[in-house]
């Protein structure tokens, strides 16, 4: 990369300038424009379905991988750190940093394993299960949300569709 001293002594680099890129700093190079881009459409809707859904979960204490765990242990029968790692789509260490919390909160417990006592097991406490019957009617209405603008039909499409985006790149997502 070609580099210029300046009469200050400060060092400029000198990128080259694509072959036909406009000089208005308001243009966009060719073939990209992010209004029309589906991605952009895909995480500003991600976005406000999660800030819906996170503000409700405050007004009961919750954060939205609480919520998902508590899911996992309530509707999946889920007991192993692992498994609720897998299933909530978070790694290891999140999984750990948020059951530590929701013990802490008394949302769960956390024994050792029968067979083997290294084998931690998680259970919901009636706190635990409390908070799922709290927080349910809060996930149904934002997902109603959703369905409502669309329409059922389309809704259905676009979970089909997200999922058929989605599919075998569950590992590459752990950062809920």
């Amino acid at each position: 990369m070609p580099a210029s001293k300046s009469a200050t002594g400060s060092v400029t680099l000198d990128f080259p300038r694509p072959v036909g890129l406009k000089t208005c700093m308001n243009s966009q190079p060719p073939g990209y424009r992010l209004h029309q881009s589906l991605g952009y459409w895909l995480s500003l809707a991600a976005r406000l379905q999660e800030r819906r859904l996170d503000e409700k979960l405050r007004e009961i204490g919750l954060t939205r991988i609480n919520w998902c765990i508590l899911l996992g242990l309530a509707n999946e029968g889920l007991t192993q750190p692992s498994e609720l790692a897998d299933f909530v789509g978070i790694d290891r260490t999140a999984t750990s940093r948020a059951l530590r919390q929701m013990e802490a909160a008394r949302l769960i417990e956390r024994r050792f394993g029968t067979d083997d006592r290294r084998t931690r097991l998680i259970t919901l406490t009636d706190a635990g299960r409390d908070a799922v019957r709290l927080g349910t009617p809060f996930a149904q209405a934002n997902s109603e949300v959703m369905t409502e603008r669309l329409g059922p039909e389309d809704a259905a499409q676009l979970r089909q569709l997200l999922q058929a985006l989605t599919e075998g790149e569950e590992a590459k997502l752990r950062h809920l």
